[in-house]
């Protein structure tokens, strides 16, 4: 996949303005996800949280979860489950649209449009080098490791 990552400017948890161009000459790791606290949402958020050390091991490597929560409700599921990457609030989901991750959803038996579980890996110079799409929260930080690694993003030499 070679698209240019589309810009974004949100704030995260603690109110502090985020744009695709302050991760530039970093790989980055943007995934969207429904909602803070709901079951495969936690699941995901702390898998990234419990793996972070072997992502920040490969060196220029940024995780960010995006959803249309609220500062406030990030800053609440961030501090709840220790999580130690940031968070976006995406309200009006403009950003969550543009990375093609506002689908219909189902659930009970009721139809809404709603955030697609999707991960992006941004390139250092912003494109989209690998796309997810509906991926399983439990596991996918391992996978995204195995990739980044196989993208080229290795330890720099300190």
């Amino acid at each position: 996949m070679v698209n240019k990552a589309a810009h974004f400017k949100l704030q995260d948890q603690n109110g502090k303005w985020h744009s695709l161009e302050d991760y530039k000459g970093r790989w980055l790791v943007l995934y969207f996800y429904p909602k803070d606290e709901t079951p495969g949402c936690t699941a995901e958020a702390c898998s990234f949280r419990d793996q972070r050390d072997e992502i920040a091991a490969l060196g220029n490597v940024d995780v960010i979860g995006v959803s249309k929560d609220s500062v406030a409700s990030h800053k609440k599921f961030a501090d709840r489950h220790h999580l130690n990457f940031t968070l976006l609030a995406d309200p009006d989901h403009a950003t969550i649209a543009a990375y093609d991750s506002w689908k219909p959803r189902h659930f009970m038996g009721r139809s809404f449009l709603g955030t697609e579980r999707n991960t992006f890996i941004i390139t250092p110079d912003g494109f989209i080098a690998k796309k997810y799409s509906k991926v399983s929260p439990s596991n996918h930080a391992k996978e995204i490791i195995a990739d980044l690694k196989q993208l080229g993003a290795v330890p720099t030499d300190s």
